[in-house]
């Protein structure tokens, strides 16, 4: 009786769970459970290591995500391995080897031939090149490259497929992949991209679903884009959730291009994504019953730290063999030939960052920086520009003190830009600058720190050379930028100057955002980086140097009061997260105590995360 007595709470505990639990449903023995894993935004990182720092990296990379992919194989009989692009871009082994030599095999398909991939969606990366250079590349993946929304003239699908059907199993599922249809603005001029069609996603993935009809079990929807708008927010061309408003069939969205962490639902339909490089994978469990109809659907996202890189995807011998020249390209000085003594690019008399005040919050952007002013007085000479402008790509850029490498050179300035000139007001200078310190905060009494806001990601704050100017905290956005001045002179709104930006701000940014009317009267024929590459061949050893043109002012950190210097000292002991997108305020200073002295005793500890 007491056995009886135990089964029946038993039951009626996993009752209140299964109600308790959103989508948690009781398995039956006929019921089908499937899994989908989705990766996107791998950006060539295949081997887990960071060439720029010439080392191994700790929780991403395609080597980590096969290990994790393999485990779920082996606990699951029918899974999925889907991907919703920007892979073929992102490091030196893509960019500065594998990408200029198009007819050779690439290793990032290469490895995702091997991983067993059954889709592919095309990302705004993948056209960096022109349309034959990928092409060329994508044509060897042993899966669909899937492109819904982007067409021939004709027509016809650019990949040849726009979604695909699979069935393993006998569960069908269909992938529709679309991409954002933004490629024009960052990559138009580019061979063949300006003669290719690039529709919305929301009607393209509505094309889609009519052709597949009934033939699949599973609709996901794979798409290089973010879940809200990028340019278009009156239309949702490039918006996942506009797919789901306009395509309630769909099943499951997969969201990609923003570098975040998405988890959760958009009118009741499960949205997925997952950071870049292969930080994460995204793991889909659906239940069907034994008619193929779906009864549950369960969305997680897996960090790939607690996993190690696997020596299969590393012995792939395009994979090594083009590892390994890598990083002879790297130490050879961008040669692609390993010297014995490794050649330096370069040599610096110390390094170009000052050291955080508090740990993960980078100085870079808070103050000027040799860093910033070597690229803009670079960009500035090439082009021949009364002011310039550019990113800190990543906060912790910096060069070190001594021989300089292509790595150090790539870590300070990651893409292959070019340089762009055009003629500009001093009112709509001061209008782009506005946009770009939109960035920041505004400040509030008794804040330790300036932060940011997180609706902005680091590339889109510049910094500007060839104006002095300050950038006042204490008001709102729109308002900020003060006392400009050029060439000692206030700078009034109807002056005329030439400016120089890369391309992608220049399209992105500019264009897109209407900050000017003019049109680039000049571009470079080499890149940016290449241009850093010149700079410090002809002029070692480099001593970085700093001019202050800028400041930030309106804000009053509290540098005197005893207080602050306690709270940074707890966040620099890992006892506080990182304050980077939100203040700390005096006013908090008992909580903050409280919750240090309890991460303290429990030892807990915060890393700040350096990939903002």
């Amino acid at each position: 009786m007491k056995c009886c007595h135990k089964s029946l709470i038993l039951l009626l505990a996993v009752v209140l769970l299964a109600a308790l639990i959103p989508g948690m449903a009781f398995a039956e023995d006929d019921d089908i459970h499937v899994v989908i894993l989705a990766t996107s935004d791998l950006h060539g990182n295949i081997w887990s290591y960071s060439y720029e720092d010439n080392a191994e990296t700790a929780n991403n990379g395609m080597a980590r995500l096969y290990t994790y992919i393999k485990q779920v194989r082996e606990e699951n009989p029918i899974v999925y391995l889907v991907d919703a692009g920007d892979d073929i871009q992102g490091t030196i082994m893509t960019d500065d080897l594998a990408n200029k030599a198009p007819d050779e095999p690439h290793p990032v398909i290469e490895a995702m031939n091997f991983m067993g991939y059954d889709s592919m969606t095309l990302g705004n990366h993948e056209f960096n090149w022109g349309i034959d250079t990928m092409m060329k590349i994508l044509s060897q993946a042993k899966f669909p490259v899937l492109g819904q929304n982007v067409l021939n003239q004709d027509g016809s699908y650019v990949t040849g497929a726009g979604w695909t059907i699979i069935d393993r199993g006998g569960v069908k599922l269909a992938v529709i992949g679309v991409c954002t249809p933004d490629i024009p603005i960052w990559d138009g001029g580019k061979q063949g991209i300006d003669e290719t069609i690039f529709e919305p996603g929301d009607s393209a993935v509505k094309k889609a679903i009519q052709e597949i009809g009934d033939q699949a079990d599973i609709i996901l929807v794979s798409a290089h884009m973010g879940q809200f708008a990028e340019f278009d927010e009156d239309g949702g061309s490039d918006a996942g959730e506009k797919i789901i408003e306009e395509n309630p069939e769909v099943d499951i969205l997969q969201v990609a291009h923003m570098h975040i962490t998405v988890n959760g639902y958009v009118n009741e339909t499960p949205i997925i994504g997952v950071r870049n490089a292969g930080r994460e994978i995204g793991r889909i469990d659906v239940t069907l019953d034994k008619d193929h109809k779906i009864k549950t659907i369960a969305t997680s996202i897996v960090d790939m730290a607690d996993y190690e890189p696997s020596e299969e995807i590393r012995e792939i011998p395009v994979v090594k063999d083009l590892h390994e020249k890598t990083i002879d390209f790297i130490f050879g000085g961008g040669s692609g030939e390993a010297d014995e003594e490794y050649e330096p690019l370069g040599v610096t008399t110390a390094k170009f960052q000052p050291e955080n005040e508090i740990l993960g919050l980078p100085e870079g952007k808070l103050r000027d920086t040799a860093v910033m002013d070597l690229i803009l007085n670079i960009q500035l000479a090439e082009s021949g520009a009364d002011v310039t402008a550019c990113a800190l790509f990543k906060d912790t850029s910096d060069l070190p003190e001594g021989n300089i490498n292509y790595g150090n050179i790539f870590d300070i300035y990651k893409f292959d830009n070019t340089l762009y000139r055009m003629t500009v007001t001093g009112k709509e200078l001061k209008g782009y600058m506005e946009w770009a310190a939109e960035c920041y905060n505004q400040w509030q009494p008794g804040d330790i720190n300036i932060s940011f806001d997180p609706e902005y990601p680091g590339y889109l704050y510049d910094m500007f050379q060839g104006v002095d100017y300050e950038i006042n905290l204490s008001k709102p956005k729109g308002e900020r930028i003060e006392n400009v001045m050029f060439h000692g002179e206030p700078l009034s709104d109807d002056q005329i100057l030439t400016l120089a930006v890369n391309n992608y701000r220049y399209s992105s940014g500019i264009k897109a955002k209407n900050l000017a009317a003019g049109k680039r009267e000049w571009e470079s024929s080499n890149s940016i980086r290449d241009m850093i590459v010149a700079y410090f061949d002809a002029n070692s050893p480099v001593e970085p140097t700093v001019d202050n043109n800028w400041k930030i002012t309106g804000v009053d950190l509290g540098e005197s009061d005893p207080r602050r210097a306690e709270i940074i000292a707890w966040i620099n002991e890992g006892l506080l997260p990182t304050p980077y997108n939100q203040s700390y305020n005096l006013a908090d200073y008992d909580t903050l105590a409280a919750e240090a002295e309890a991460n303290r005793a429990a030892g807990a500890e915060f890393e700040s995360d350096k990939t903002h």
